[in-house]
């Protein structure tokens, strides 16, 4: 795959039977008083995804990969999971419930996301480009390149496009309102997706990372997120989703590399050994 997937592969390796499922590792079977916890990817096959995903996440056999979700037992209210994309995703947004972000990992040449459209639309032009297509050319579509983070507020028509490697941190809701899906025979929601859009452009201001340097990626509410760098750490007053991206992250004797998803408790220590990000219920005003 990428330059991504060739410098990770070497770094962490996921034995095939915990990826899926067949053999209840650690995680499955914690205890509420662990104070850390590796979560159990879940992989997920979609018609827009890669049946050439990083090594690092076990023999897919062929499968067409589109996410990889890290559950924990119950319903956690963040979630974190992988996107790897070979074609565009519909043309969607969210309702209140639903913040989400993205750090994208790497990005083909050409690549591009749609966020928000080019200018101010009525609800009734709003509607007639998504029943005929053309809400794809009223969509603002960007170039991406590894080290873009983007966050995406609720209402925002947005749409990832292929050949996209990106890690998503969520509120942990299902709710999705598709306008467009380039004819797939998928359930839409016009309707809905109407009565929250932002119909206009894309308020926020991307960021790019520096894979050196620590950084608030994400103030919050609902949640923080942070780029945390060599022995940095963040938001230790509260239980966090620790998402390693170069070397490892260590809790006592748990270490995690690129490719897992660390749960830790609220006042327990962690050393990030190379790069990691770091999210949280609530908010932060400083990294």
């Amino acid at each position: 795959m990428a330059e991504w997937s060739k410098a990770l592969a070497w770094k962490v390796s996921i034995r095939q039977n915990r990826i899926e499922g067949s053999n209840p590792s650690r995680s499955a079977i914690s205890s509420a008083t662990d104070p850390s916890m590796k979560l159990t990817p879940r992989l997920i096959e979609k018609p827009w995804g890669r049946t050439d995903i990083p090594a690092m996440f076990g023999d897919t056999r062929g499968r067409r990969i589109g996410e990889i979700w890290f559950e924990g037992e119950g319903r956690l209210p963040l979630l974190a999971k992988y996107l790897f994309t070979s074609e565009r995703l519909s043309v969607q947004n969210h309702p209140s419930a639903k913040h989400e972000c993205w750090l994208i990992l790497d990005a083909e040449p050409g690549a591009t996301l749609g966020l928000g459209l080019k200018r101010e639309v009525g609800r009734d032009e709003l509607r007639a480009a998504a029943l005929d297509g053309s809400i794809v050319e009223l969509m603002d579509w960007e170039p991406v390149r590894a080290g873009d983070f983007y966050y995406v507020p609720p209402g925002t028509i947005h749409a990832i496009g292929a050949g996209i490697s990106l890690l998503e941190f969520q509120q942990n809701s299902g709710i999705t309102y598709r306008l467009y899906d380039y004819d797939r025979p998928r359930e839409l929601h016009l309707e809905e997706a109407l009565s929250v859009a932002v119909p206009g452009p894309y308020a926020s201001q991307l960021i790019h990372v520096d894979p050196a340097q620590p950084a608030v990626l994400a103030g919050g509410p609902p949640f923080a997120l942070v780029h945390a760098v060599d022995g940095a750490s963040a938001l230790p007053d509260r239980r966090r989703w620790v998402l390693p991206l170069e070397g490892r992250v260590r809790v006592g004797n748990e270490a995690a590399g690129p490719g897992e998803c660390l749960l830790v408790d609220a006042g327990i220590g962690l050393a990030v050994e190379g790069r990691a990000l770091i999210g949280a219920e609530g908010s932060i005003t400083a990294a």
